[in-house]
């Protein structure tokens, strides 16, 4: 993919998991303990072999900005022309920020053109799947279009949320829908379904940036690729969709937006089950991330009542879980779980310190919060709203802010060489 540009759309606010995005862009959300959202994306890219990418950063993005920095630019080779690069919104074509997902490329238009690629992939950094973005460019080719859109088999029922792709049998695009409550449009491989977009988008670069140009130049433009660009050609150039072929080899294809708190939890609780759907663990498609330097996570105290355990989990490195029990969660780096504590279908950020006889369930714990002993979260709904953040389903949320306790740190916590209390 040598002449391929990736163009990552990394910059949008992500109000729909607020209260996790009020201090983090989206694609920066920590996933599966030791992962970033955004993680995923840029795996698919080098296991692609796609080695020239940029990353359009905007919204509260130094978290994310330092884990690309830190993480990602080591990866590529920068003596053979390789790059993962950073595009904060420089304001050089335009004084506003991005306004849609096409002004932000167009803004960076100037960046683009100067690498002077045969084809631009535009992706996002927000969705979790597995995908050879190599197999798309090869139909891309091989079909002639110059434009290929991936799309997503899903079941009529679900098409309120997507832009639904009107394609036929020869994969030629004929017709949009955007996001409506019903449709009678299904797809030519399996009529019992509906093919959606992935928000994937595979262009000839010669048709790329002139239509970003008279976009920009539309005062009733939206600026989005789904909602402007992609109707306004089609019938003018050739469009073709390309199936989503998974590479997460399961019975059922895996793509996930997780855009929304239950979405992203239902994610993270998928990794951590026994035979999960999405296979963090499969050597031959590795998920990369920034590397910590953490010792091994560790287990102690085998007393009756007090044996430090986790069951159905993932804890990461750095995290001890001291004389207490993790069921069904996610762990992430530099946690510490006293002494008598039950963690019980959660997800807990990095560095959080929760303490003795501490009962958790249900519930996501952002990162630096300390818990006190004996606090209670996820069994009462009423008393959560009191002091943390309860979604319209019931899942509870203590964010970062979170700090009405007298001690804060436990004895096991103190204690922290021994162990001992």
């Amino acid at each position: 993919m040598r002449d391929t540009l990736g163009v990552l759309l990394a910059g949008g606010a992500g109000e729909r998991l607020f209260p996790l995005t009020r201090d983090r862009a989206k694609p920066a959300v920590p996933f599966a303990g030791q992962y970033r959202i955004i993680d995923i994306t840029l795996s698919n890219c080098i296991n692609s072999d796609l080695r020239h990418v940029y990353i359009l950063t905007q919204y509260k993005a130094l978290s994310l900005n330092r884990h690309i920095r830190e993480g990602w630019g080591p990866v590529v080779a920068n003596e053979l022309g390789e790059f993962i690069e950073i595009l904060p919104p420089m304001q050089r074509v335009s004084k506003s920020w991005y306004q849609g997902t096409a002004d932000a490329v167009y803004q960076n238009i100037y960046s683009i053109g100067s690498e002077e690629p045969k084809y631009v992939l535009i992706l996002s950094g927000d969705h979790i799947y597995k995908m050879n973005y190599g197999l798309m460019l090869k139909q891309h080719q091989d079909s002639g279009a110059d434009v290929t859109l991936a799309t997503l088999p899903i079941a009529p029922s679900e098409v309120s949320a997507f832009g639904v792709v009107e394609v036929a049998r020869n994969g030629e695009v004929t017709g949009f829908e955007e996001k409506p409550k019903e449709t009678r449009i299904r797809s030519p491989f399996n009529p019992e379904m509906v093919d959606v977009s992935m928000g994937i988008y595979l262009f000839n670069t010669d048709v790329l940036l002139p239509e970003l140009l008279k976009d920009a130049e539309d005062p009733d433009s939206k600026h989005d690729f789904g909602h402007d660009i992609l109707p306004k050609i089609l019938g003018r150039f050739k469009m073709h969709a390309y199936n989503f072929v998974d590479e997460n080899r399961q019975k059922a294809l895996y793509w996930r937006d997780v855009g929304t708190l239950e979405a992203y939890y239902e994610a993270n609780m998928d990794v951590a089950s026994v035979s999960p759907t999405f296979n963090l663990y499969d050597k031959s498609w590795p998920m990369r991330t920034r590397p910590y330097q953490y010792p091994p996570a560790k287990f102690v105290f085998g007393e009756p009542g007090r044996t430090g355990m986790a069951i159905n989990s993932i804890v990461c490195a750095g995290s001890i879980v001291s004389g207490a029990v993790v069921r069904n969660s996610v762990v992430s780096q530099d946690v510490r779980v006293n002494s008598y504590a039950d963690v019980d279908s959660s997800i807990v950020f990095s560095h959080v310190n929760i303490g003795r006889h501490c009962r958790i369930r249900h519930a996501i714990i952002d990162r630096d919060v300390h818990i006190p002993d004996g606090t209670v979260i996820g069994y009462d709904a009423t008393e959560d709203k009191k002091n943390y953040f309860v979604s319209a389903s019931g899942l509870t949320v203590v964010t970062r802010d979170y700090s009405v306790y007298e001690n804060p740190v436990s004895p096991d916590f103190l204690q922290q060489g021994t162990h001992w209390s």
